[in-house]
C-alpha cells in the first residue's frame, strides 16, 4: 500500500518511514503543505495520507478541506501536537478520518493506519480474500487454497493492491508508483517480472493482462470463450 507522509519534522518523518517499511508500505514523504496538495491534486495513486497540521505553506486543515472539495475519499490520518478538544473536532469536521496526538507509540500508528485502510476497502477485518487467496497485512502472510505462499516484499505489495481493489484496472505506471514510490530507480520491466512471479507462485489467471491498457485481478474467474 502506498502512503503519502506529510511531516516537516525530519527526525519524526524518518522514524515513521523506517517503522512502516517492514510492514510492506511504500511511503513517499513531503515536508510542506503546498507540495502535498499538489501531489494529491495530480491524482497520484496513494492509498492513505498521514498528515501533520502545522506545516510550512498550507496548513494541514487547508489541505484536508481542499482534498475533500475535490471529492476525494482518500483516508487521512492526522498527526499533530495540537491536543485540545477543539483542535481535534476541527480536524475531524474538516474531513480527517482519524487523529493521533504527538508523541505517540509507533504500534498505535500502525494499528490506526490498518484500520483506516481496512474501512476504505470495505473489509470487516484485516485480511483480504479473493479466489482462494488469503492475504493478511498484520502477519504479512499469504496462502492459496490453504497452502502458505512465500512472496517477496514487492510481490506482496503488488498482490495487496490487486486484492484490495478487485476488478480495478491498473496501468503499469500506476503499479510502479504504488510499489516503488518516488525515491527508487525501477527497471522498465519490473512490474511484468513481479506479475510473472505471482502467476507462477499462485495460478496463471490470478492477474489478467489487458493488452495496451494494464492489468486486473478479476473478482471471479473470467468466462472462457466457447
Amino acid at each position: 500500500m502506498r502512503i503519502l507522509l506529510v511531516e516537516d519534522d525530519a527526525s519524526l518523518s524518518s522514524g515513521i518511514r523506517l517503522a512502516l517499511k517492514p510492514e510492506h508500505y511504500t511511503v513517499d514523504h513531503l515536508d510542506n503543505g503546498n507540495s502535498a496538495l499538489q501531489a494529491l491534486k495530480e491524482s497520484e495513486p496513494f492509498d492513505a495520507v498521514i498528515l501533520d497540521l502545522g506545516l510550512p505553506g498550507l496548513d494541514g486543515l487547508q489541505i484536508i478541506k481542499a482534498v475533500r472539495r475535490q471529492g476525494s475519499q482518500i483516508p487521512i490520518l492526522v498527526l499533530t501536537a495540537r491536543d485540545g478538544i477543539n483542535d481535534r473536532i476541527a480536524g475531524l469536521d474538516a474531513g480527517a478520518d482519524d487523529y493521533l496526538v504527538k508523541p505517540f507509540e509507533v504500534e498505535e500508528l500502525k494499528a490506526r493506519l490498518r484500520a483506516l485502510l481496512r474501512r476504505s476497502q470495505g473489509q470487516p477485518d484485516n485480511h483480504l480474500e479473493c479466489r482462494g487467496i488469503r492475504l493478511d497485512p498484520l502477519t504479512l502472510s499469504v496462502s492459496y487454497q490453504g497452502n502458505t505462499v512465500a512472496l517477496s516484499r514487492r510481490e506482496f505489495t503488488l498482490l495487496q493492491e490487486f486484492m484490495g481493489h478487485p476488478g480495478r484496472v491498473f496501468t503499469r505506471d500506476t503499479l510502479t508508483s504504488l510499489v516503488y514510490g518516488w525515491d527508487e530507480d525501477v527497471e522498465s520491466n519490473a512490474i511484468e517480472v513481479h506479475i510473472h512471479h505471482l502467476r507462477r507462485k499462485l495460478f496463471p489467471e490470478v492477474i489478467r493482462t489487458l493488452r495496451g491498457i494494464g492489468y486486473v485481478m478479476d473478482k471471479t474467474p473470467p468466462e472462457r470463450a466457447r
